[in-house]
């Protein structure tokens, strides 16, 4: 019985075979998300697309747009969708490509100085993802928290992803540390560093001592605190001597608690503690010495308590918190809350026991107006030149820094106080003060390559709220509750309109600063594609 004739078999033959004689457009050369990464001098290969060219808008990112806002506007985007960077001419490190673990661990190295330094998570993602890119790694994705760093690469869709990690434990503020990060990575984004001249700059940031000695920082905390007993109507070269001689006794106190190993809480429970012992004997023992009937304990304990109030880092996490990045501003948060209750321990025991002793501390003082422009201008601009060396702050930095802080004052007493000004809620003036704050610093920082941490958080020290926490604690001590709430309340929303503001104005500034390229609309819709709620 005759089979059936099979049908014949065409070797490599398919259905989806086009016909003879019909010829298909050649399909667009692209790279591939399997290939291996490249060497860094070639471009086309070193950064393949996950998806094809036409199914990406087009991000234009101009070399010649500061790193922090080319690195932050890819952040915000997806990894699928952000555009591989422009190359450096360097020589290869090796023919494999990038030496990828020797650059995660500068990536990470230079993290964590940022960090521990109280930049913004954003800010600190931004850098990392600027040092990565430099060295040839396009898809890397930073993490940043409170106290962890880390960030992983993939190679290629075919190949696992190599991470990495850092712990910060230890967080010392440094500006000057941190002004010379900041040039590390613009010369490294600008392809003038090899791995090992970033290593060795590197090494030598960390190396660097200080640039004030221990006593410089004593006696500016000291300037800090007369200062600000004469910002809030302290009444004379006495007041500013006492309350200077309280804050160097509670920074040496604190000092000496650091160095015992005490946790930050009770440094600051300690630091606290002598500038209100001051407070209290000018209330118990001034009216009984000749021509001291005009001092004002509370002059003298808000002086101490302005060198206290921890507004870096309130800035930084309200700052995380607007940003997006809300476990890591928690974390901020919770602690601004400690160090700020470990103020509150502080003062509150000094002044049960004073109020036990008879000290006549009057909580009406706070409603008594005190207005002197020509002595609170002055005040304020040697209160933030004080708080920008405790910074350890650039000496180039001093003089503006100062300029800054006697601006932002200048406009909050324009704003609120009733002899000179339009009679602004203070909350309300203080918020715009802030703001013009945030707005000088980051076009401070722009002009200069630099963080705007320098330039903003010693410019913002005239208007933490001092005077309010210290009224706040004082009615609660004398069971004036009611008192006490509202002036605690008020010093938290003063507290809070400062680090708004501070953001703010940076964020106005980022907007309307024009950016080369003619592309700067296009980054900002890609930038705001992060906060949709869709």
């Amino acid at each position: 019985m005759a089979h059936p004739k099979e049908p014949e078999q065409h070797a490599g033959g398919s259905e989806f075979t086009p016909p003879l004689g019909v010829e298909l457009p050649r399909p667009e050369t692209q790279g591939s998300a399997f290939a291996r990464p490249g060497t860094r001098t070639s471009s086309q290969l070193s950064h393949p697309a996950f998806t094809p060219p036409e199914g990406i808008p087009v991000v234009s990112l101009s070399k010649e747009t500061p790193w922090p806002d080319r690195m932050r506007t890819m952040l915000r985007m997806p990894v699928g969708e952000r555009p591989a960077p422009e190359q450096p001419a360097r020589p290869p490190e090796a023919e494999g490509g990038p030496p990828v673990p020797r650059v995660l661990d500068l990536t990470l190295r230079i993290g964590e100085l940022l960090l521990a330094g109280g930049e913004g998570a954003e800010d600190v993602e931004a850098a990392m993802l600027g040092v990565a890119h430099a060295y040839g790694l396009g898809r890397v994705e930073p993490t940043v928290t409170f106290t962890l760093l880390g960030i992983s690469y993939q190679p290629s869709l075919v190949d696992a992803p190599v991470t990495a990690n850092r712990t910060v434990r230890r967080r010392a503020t440094d500006y000057t540390r941190l002004a010379a990060v900041f040039r590390l990575i613009n010369d490294v984004t600008a392809a003038d560093l090899s791995l090992e001249d970033a290593y060795r700059r590197l090494a030598e940031i960390r190396r660097n001592r200080h640039p004030y000695p221990g006593w410089l920082l004593t006696a500016a905390a000291g300037l800090l605190a007369g200062a600000a007993s004469m910002l809030v109507g302290g009444g004379g070269p006495l007041v500013f001597a006492i309350a200077a001689l309280g804050a160097m006794l509670g920074d040496r106190l604190a000092w000496l608690c650091a160095g015992r190993g005490l946790p930050e809480f009770y440094q600051f429970v300690a630091a606290a503690m002598p500038a209100a012992v001051m407070g209290v004997l000018v209330a118990r023992f001034g009216q009984h010495l000749p021509g001291t009937s005009s001092l004002q304990a509370s002059a003298v304990i808000t002086g101490g308590l302005f060198a206290l109030i921890p507004g870096r880092a309130l800035v930084a996490a309200v700052q995380d918190g607007l940003t997006g990045f809300y476990i890591t501003a928690s974390a901020r948060l919770l602690e601004v809350m400690y160090l700020f209750t470990g103020i509150v321990v502080g003062v509150t025991l000094i002044l049960y026991a004073g109020v036990s002793l008879g000290a006549g501390l009057d909580p009406d003082q706070a409603f008594r107006a005190y207005e002197n422009p020509p002595v609170q201008l002055v005040a304020a601009m040697v209160l933030s030149l004080a708080f920008a060396v405790l910074l350890q702050c650039e000496r180039g930095v001093l003089a503006v820094a100062a300029l800054n802080g006697g601006i932002a004052w200048t406009v909050y007493a324009a704003l609120h106080q009733e002899g000179i000004g339009i009679g602004m809620s203070p909350v309300a003036a203080t918020a715009v003060a802030a703001g013009l704050v945030g707005l000088f610093g980051q076009v401070l920082s722009r002009y200069r390559h630099a963080s705007a941490l320098p330039y903003v958080t010693a410019a913002i020290g005239p208007l933490l709220p001092g005077s309010a926490t210290y009224f706040g604690l004082l009615g609660l001590t004398r069971g004036h509750l009611d008192q006490g709430f509202a002036s605690l309340t008020k010093a938290a929303a003063l507290a809070l309109a400062v680090a708004i503001g501070v953001n703010l104005g940076g964020e106005i500034a980022r907007l309307f600063i024009k950016l080369p390229g003619g592309a700067g609309q296009a980054r900002r819709r890609a930038a705001a594609k992060r906060t949709r709620g869709f």
